[in-house]
């Protein structure tokens, strides 16, 4: 088998070929997992062990580990350790925000995480904390910076209201952002009251319109429920289902990309998703079995949702799914109740899609379309603001 030479050099290649020698002498921190490798599936931390022997110090590992190993949300990993003894500090267990022992005596921490271009997704968070920690220590972050998977250049969802920050959204940005790690994390180091050094190491040869299969780069699923880019390009939308009684498809072969419920009826819920006409969006029928997760061992019915054509948007294509189960089975349906990840009071559905009445809306009858129309107006306001800080030209 041959396979084609990566179109993008991440930021981890730039940092290995350009950058050495400034942190040449310095203690550094490694904030990585799995999917932290180079073009040649090679691991950031063994890659940065063969050139700059003795520099890396502590590791630092987002939710599901270092490995991927902990598989559902609020599974928590404990911290733990090398064979060669080098701490391996979990920020997804006892504490979500590194302490000042675990800073002490580093120079820089070097983030390496592939990012999924969506708000909620827990390792942007866990960036935000790792940098607000690396500013009170005195401590320059480093990002690596990885493609968006799903480009940089659509945005989708509403705009996160300050009433709804948690640990799936800090920043007031749209559910699925447009936006790179180094992005995001520079456009919130602007604006935060107490900034970090932040170096952000660009990609070489990434273009806003790249879907992940355009840079020619290996998947690595970052997170174990992601094991594909097809189920990366769903997630900005099917992720709303984690706030619901319907399952996203955990405990399959497909997570975010089929999506059911046992008290799903398969001709009206297809009758009426097709009546939409949906751009880009076909509804295949599907009956699944999830093995664990949501009605673990039982039959739900629904839909496999597929993108068809560059019109496709995931986050119109779930909400309509949504609307269509509000308003055939609204006895059958149910919100996921709290705790959702470390939230112990506010609604999950409340907390993803980032807005405390845009489910309201939706369950008193104003449909899909015109909510996501509705939408627009604020998302082209914040697409103004966030190009004056793009990285990457469109």
């Amino acid at each position: 088998m041959r396979f084609r030479e990566p179109r993008v050099q991440t930021g981890l290649t730039v940092f290995l070929k350009s950058h050495l020698d400034r942190y040449k002498g310095k203690s550094l921190g490694l904030l990585c997992n799995q999917a932290s490798v180079g073009p040649d599936l090679r691991h950031a931390l063994n890659l940065l062990d063969d050139r700059m022997p003795g520099a890396v110090k502590a590791v630092f590992s987002p939710q599901h580990g270092l490995y991927g190993a902990m598989q559902d949300n609020m599974e928590e990993s404990p911290h733990s350790a090398l064979p060669d003894g080098r701490p391996v500090w979990s920020l997804y267990g006892e504490s979500r925000s590194p302490s000042p022992g675990m800073l002490d005596g580093l120079d820089a921490v070097i983030c390496d995480l592939q990012d999924v271009g969506v708000r909620v997704y827990t390792f942007t968070q866990t960036v935000f904390l790792m940098m607000d920690a690396c500013a009170k220590a005195g401590v320059e972050m480093v990002i690596l910076d990885r493609p968006n998977p799903v480009n940089g250049l659509v945005m989708e969802g509403s705009i996160l209201s300050p009433s709804m920050a948690s640990f799936v959204g800090m920043t007031p940005v749209p559910l699925r952002h447009g936006a790179t790690l180094g992005e995001h994390a520079a456009f919130r180091n602007a604006f935060s009251e107490n900034p970090c050094e932040l170096t952000v190491i660009m990609m070489e040869g990434w273009e806003r319109g790249m879907d992940f299969v355009d840079t020619c780069l290996p998947w690595v699923p970052p997170s174990p429920n992601l094991p594909t880019s097809a189920s990366a390009m769903l997630y900005p939308g099917t992720v709303i289902f984690e706030g619901t009684n319907i399952s996203e498809g955990r405990g399959t072969t497909k997570p975010f990309q089929v999506v059911g419920a046992p008290y799903v009826e398969l001709a009206p819920l297809l009758a009426r998703l097709n009546s939409k006409k949906i751009p880009g969006a076909v509804f295949r029928p599907v009956e699944f079995r999830p093995m664990f997760g949501k009605w673990s061992g039982q039959v739900c019915r629904g839909a496999e949702i597929h993108p068809i054509d560059p019109r496709f948007r995931p986050f119109l294509a779930a909400l309509s799914f949504l609307e269509a189960v509000l308003r055939l089975w609204p006895d059958d349906f149910a919100l996921k109740e709290p705790p959702y990840e470390y939230e112990t009071e506010r609604r999950p559905i409340d907390l993803i899609l980032g807005c405390p009445n845009l489910f309201d809306d939706l369950k008193d009858g104003v449909n899909a379309e015109e909510i996501c129309f509705n939408l627009e107006p604020p998302i082209k306001a914040f697409d103004r603001r966030r190009r004056e800080r793009f990285l990457y030209l469109e």
